[in-house]
């Protein structure tokens, strides 16, 4: 994978603002998104930039896949980290950002879905 220069966070809260202070120890852009509830977060006054992508409730921003990923192109973004929940174990995430042409920094979308079955998880596992 090339080095990336622009990196939405995809989470809000504490794992934001760490994923927010590595990108900046590794000399990349930072992209958070917010809902209305998180505009004055310390993620928000720590990225390189913000985008407000819906209200407070998470099915309407940060759970809504769409919205991710416009606010990665509108900010040309070459990378995506999920952080964790949210939208980290889904795999139409990963595979969003494939087709937009975005790193997903995390598990490939199969192995999003192997991990998520127990049953083929400990398959793969053996």
């Amino acid at each position: 994978m090339p080095a990336l220069r622009r990196v939405l966070v995809a989470n809000r809260g504490e794992i934001a603002v760490r994923i927010i202070r590595a990108c900046a120890d590794e000399g990349i852009e930072s992209v958070a998104i917010v809902s209305d509830a998180d505009r004055d977060s310390m993620a928000a006054a720590l990225a390189d930039r913000v985008v407000c992508i819906g209200p407070g409730p998470s099915p309407q921003s940060y759970l809504d896949i769409d919205r991710v990923i416009a606010a990665a192109t509108l900010t040309d973004c070459d990378g995506l980290h999920p952080g964790y929940g949210f939208l980290a174990e889904r795999a139409e995430l990963a595979e969003a950002c494939a087709e937009n042409g975005i790193a997903f920094v995390g598990p490939s979308a199969d192995s999003i879905r192997r991990g998520g079955d127990k049953v083929e998880a400990r398959a793969v596992a053996r």
